[in-house]
C-alpha cells in the first residue's frame, strides 16, 4: 500500500541498571569512578578489564592443579595433595573476591532488594564451592571419608575461578557492543561543522562558532562545505547533496526561497542563506535525538536465565535448607554431616553454568558461522529476533539498488547519433563533480568514446552546465519534469542542446542489484512481507515495487517518517526488520526489532544496526534468516539439556532418592554433573558451525 508521506557469558547479567552506557566523568580521565555502575549495575569495562587479566592468569594454574591428578599421578612427586590445595586456595581467593567483587556486590544487592537474577545464582554457586573448599583445606586431616575420593578430598576452586573469569569476559564484551551506540551518535553529530561564515549587514564575513548563530543570521556556504544550521536560501544557487537526509544519491538544485538543512553538503556554487533552526532544533539534531530515543526506548533484552533465576533461586535455597535440616534431624548421629554434604551438593549443581551457557554459546557459534557467510552480528538479540520477524521494511537506494546512477538509454534527436549525443554531453560535463556528470563520463569511457576538451565551462545550479566542445556550444541539464522515456519511466533525464538545437535525451537510473530479484523471491518464500521505503519520487518507487513484486511501498519519506513507519508496523503487532545503508536510515534501524545495514553503507547506519551484510547483498539477508532460525533452534535444544540436568540433579543432590534406592550425590559428582551439562550444551552449539545457510 503506497504512502507519501540479547557459566554465564554475555547473557548472564541482571536487569538492574540501565542497558545504556552513561556519560563518563571528566574528573576521572574520561571514565566514571570505579565504584559507579554504568551497565547492568557493573563498573565500566575499562575497570573490569584488569580484573579479567588477573583472573585469567590465576585461573589457568588452578585448572591445571585441579585436573592434573585425574590424568597423571606425576604431580604428587612434587606436591602433596594438601600443598596443591593451599596453592589453589591462594590463587582462587583474589579471583573470587577481587576480580569477582562487582558480582558479589550485585549478589548482595539482589538479596537486599529481593530481586534474584543470574548473579544471585552464580555467586551463590561459586561461593558455596569456594567456602566448602576452604573448609576442606582447613580441616584436611580431620575429614570424614565421605568427602574424599581416590584422588583425595574434593575441591571446587577451579569452578569458582573459571566461572568468575567467564562472567567477567562476557560483561566486557557486552559493554563494548553497547558502546557502539555512543559512537553512532557521535558520528551523526560530527556532520555539522563547528564554525559558520556569518555575513554582516555591510557584507563583511566573519567565522563564528556555530553555537553563536541565531535565527535570522545570514550565513555563506562555499562549495565543498557542510551547512551548519537549517535555513532558507537567500541569494545564489547550488547543488546540495542531501543523501544524508533522503538517501538519494543525486544532489538537489537549490534556488532562493528553498529550504536547506544542517549537515547537508554544498557540492557546487556559493550561496547565502538565512538561519531558521539552530542548535537542538536542526533536522540533524532531531535525527540524533530520534536515534537516542529509539535506543533508550528499547525494552531490556528478555534474558531467560534471569527470569528463571527469580523463581529458581528461592527454590534452590529451600531445597538446600530442607535437605540440611531433614538429614540432620532424621538421619541420626551422622545426619548433620550428610545434611551439610547434600546442601553443598545442591548449591553446586544448581550453579546455572549450563543455563547461562545455553544461549550465549549458541549465539557465539552462530555469529562465527554468520561471519563466514557474509553476515556480521553485532547484537545477539537481533539475531534471535530475526527468527520471528514477518515484516521487512527495506530502503531502496544502496539496498535494493546499486546506489549510483548509470546511463540506461540514449534518445538522440534527428541529425544526431546516440554515441555523438553521449560524447558531447560527457565532454561538456567532464569538468563537473556532479554524480550525473561522473555517470555520463563513465558511460562514454566504457564505450571507448573520445572526449574533446571542454572550454568556457560554467555550471549553474538547477540549470545545468554550459561549455564549448569542438567549437560547438553545449548545454546539458535536467529535462523538464513532464518529459519521459516510455521504456524508462522512473529514470532521471538529461536534456542536451547543441548550438541551441535539441540534440536528445539521456536517461540515467539507479540499477537494481543483480541479486535482488532472487533474494526478494526467497524472502517471500520464508514468509516475510516486503515493503520498500524511499525518499525518491512516487513514480520511481511505484515502478520499482511493481518490477520486484513487493508487497507495498512508501515514497517521498523523511528520516523521521521512516522511523514512524517502523513504529506503525510494530503497533499492529508485527516484528519489524528494517534494512538500509544510509545515515538517513539510522533512526529506523535503531527503532526496528532488527536493524540490518549494508556493509557498503555509512558507518552510522552500521553502528545503528544489529546485523551487517558485508557485501551489501540481499542474498546475505536470506542467509541471515536461515542462520537466525538455526541458532534459535539450537538455543532451545540447549535450554532443554540445561533444565534436564538441573531437574534431575537437584533432588538427587538433596538425597531425596536415598530412602528409596540408596542414591546420593557426593559434592565431587555434583561438580562433575555441572561440568557434564556444560559440555553437552557446548557440544550441541558447535554443530552450528556446519549449518547450511
Amino acid at each position: 500500500m503506497p504512502s507519501h508521506s540479547h557459566c554465564a557469558a554475555p547473557e548472564a547479567s541482571g536487569h538492574s541498571g540501565s542497558p545504556h552506557l552513561h556519560a563518563a566523568s571528566p574528573a576521572h580521565g574520561g571514565l566514571p569512578p570505579p565504584d559507579q555502575p554504568v551497565h547492568m549495575g557493573l563498573p565500566h569495562e575499562h575497570h573490569l578489564r584488569p580484573k579479567l587479566y588477573v583472573a585469567t592468569v590465576l585461573t589457568l594454574p588452578v585448572l591445571v592443579l585441579s585436573m592434573w591428578p585425574m590424568f597423571s599421578h606425576g604431580l604428587h612427586d612434587h606436591l602433596t595433595g594438601l600443598q596443591s590445595a593451599w596453592i589453589q586456595l591462594v590463587l582462587t581467593t583474589p579471583v573470587f573476591f577481587w576480580s569477582g567483587g562487582p558480582f558479589i556486590r550485585r549478589w548482595a544487592k539482589s538479596i537486599r532488594e529481593r530481586d534474584p537474577n543470574m548473579f544471585t545464582l552464580t555467586v551463590t554457586g561459586t561461593g558455596a564451592a569456594y567456602f566448602f573448599s576452604v573448609g576442606v583445606v582447613l580441616a584436611w586431616d580431620r575429614l570424614p571419608p565421605q568427602l574424599s575420593s581416590q584422588h583425595g578430598p574434593s575441591l571446587y576452586f577451579e569452578g569458582t575461578a573459571f566461572i568468575t573469569t567467564i562472567v567477567l569476559l562476557g560483561q566486557i564484551l557486552e559493554q563494548r557492543a553497547t558502546a557502539r551506540t555512543e559512537a553512532a551518535i557521535r558520528a551523526l553529530m560530527d556532520l555539522a561543522p563547528k564554525t559558520a561564515h556569518r555575513v554582516a549587514a555591510d557584507g563583511a564575513e566573519a567565522d563564528v562558532p556555530v553555537e553563536s548563530v541565531q535565527p535570522g543570521d545570514l550565513l555563506r556556504v562555499r562549495p565543498g562545505e557542510n551547512l551548519p544550521v537549517d535555513g532558507v536560501l537567500a541569494a545564489g544557487g547550488a547543488e546540495v547533496d542531501e543523501s544524508m537526509l533522503t538517501g538519494e544519491p543525486l544532489p538537489v538544485a537549490k534556488r532562493p526561497g528553498d529550504k536547506v538543512s544542517a549537515g547537508t553538503l554544498n557540492t557546487t556554487g556559493s550561496f547565502v542563506y538565512r538561519a531558521e533552526r539552530v542548535g537542538a532544533d536542526t533536522l540533524l539534531a532531531q535525527i540524533v535525538k530520534l536515534v537516542e530515543t529509539a535506543i533508550e526506548s528499547e525494552p531490556p533484552i528478555a534474558r531467560l536465565a534471569d527470569l528463571v533465576s527469580k523463581g529458581f533461586f528461592p527454590v534452590v535455597i529451600a531445597i538446600a535448607t530442607t535437605s540440611f535440616f531433614a538429614w540432620g534431624l532424621l538421619a541420626g548421629e551422622r545426619g548433620w554431616l550428610f545434611g551439610l554434604i547434600n546442601a553443598v551438593s545442591v548449591l553446586i549443581i544448581a550453579c546455572p553454568c549450563a543455563l547461562g551457557l545455553a544461549t550465549p554459546v549458541s549465539i557465539v557459534t552462530g555469529v562465527g558461522r554468520g561471519a563466514q557467510a557474509g553476515v556480521l552480528v553485532k547484537d545477539a538479540a537481533a539475531l534471535e529476533a530475526l527468527t520471528g520477524a514477518r515484516t521487512l521494511l527495506i530502503d531502496k537506494t544502496g539496498t535494493l539498488t546499486e546506489g549510483r546512477p548509470e546511463v540506461v538509454a540514449l534518445q538522440p534527436a534527428d541529425g544526431f547519433t546516440g554515441e555523438e549525443l553521449l560524447a558531447l554531453a560527457a565532454a561538456a560535463e567532464a569538468p563537473s563533480e556532479h554524480p550525473l556528470a561522473r555517470a555520463l563520463v563513465a558511460a562514454a569511457q566504457a564505450r571507448g568514446l573520445a572526449l574533446a576538451p571542454a572550454e568556457d565551462f560554467r555550471a549553474e545550479a538547477g540549470i545545468g552546465v554550459f561549455a564549448t566542445v569542438g567549437g560547438k556550444s553545449i548545454h546539458a541539464g535536467r529535462a523538464h519534469a513532464a518529459t519521459t522515456i516510455t521504456a524508462h519511466p522512473a529514470a532521471t533525464l538529461v536534456s542536451v542542446t547543441v548550438d541551441d538545437r535539441p540534440a536528445g535525451l539521456i536517461a540515467l537510473a539507479d540499477r537494481v542489484k543483480a541479486t535482488t530479484p532472487a533474494a526478494i523471491a526467497e524472502l517471500h518464500r520464508l514468509g516475510l512481507g516486503i515493503f520498500m521505503i524511499t525518499g525518491d519520487r512516487t513514480a520511481t518507487a511505484e515502478a520499482l515495487a511493481r518490477e520486484l513484486g513487493l508487497d507495498g511501498f512508501h515514497a517521498e519519506v523523511t528520516p523521521a517518517r521512516k522511523q514512524e513507519l517502523v513504529r506503525e508496523h510494530q503497533a499492529r503487532g508485527e516484528r519489524v526488520v528494517f534494512a538500509g545503508d544510509g545515515l538517513n536510515d539510522a533512526p529506523a534501524l535503531a527503532a526496528a526489532d532488527v536493524g540490518i545495514a549494508m556493509g557498503t553503507g555509512t558507518d552510522v547506519a552500521m553502528h545503528s544496526a544489529g546485523l551487517i551484510l558485508v557485501k551489501g547483498d540481499l542474498q546475505a539477508l536470506v542467509r541471515a534468516v536461515h542462520l537466525s532460525r538455526a541458532t534459535l533452534r539450537n538455543i532451545k535444544q540447549n535450554l532443554f539439556w540445561a533444565f534436564f540436568y538441573n531437574g534431575l540433579g537437584l533432588p538427587l543432590a538433596a538425597g531425596a532418592f536415598f530412602p528409596l534406592f540408596g542414591w546420593s550425590l557426593n559434592p565431587m559428582f555434583a561438580g562433575a554433573a555441572m561440568s557434564l551439562s556444560s559440555i553437552t550444551v557446548v557440544s550441541n552449539a558447535l554443530r552450528l558451525r556446519r549449518a547450511r545457510l
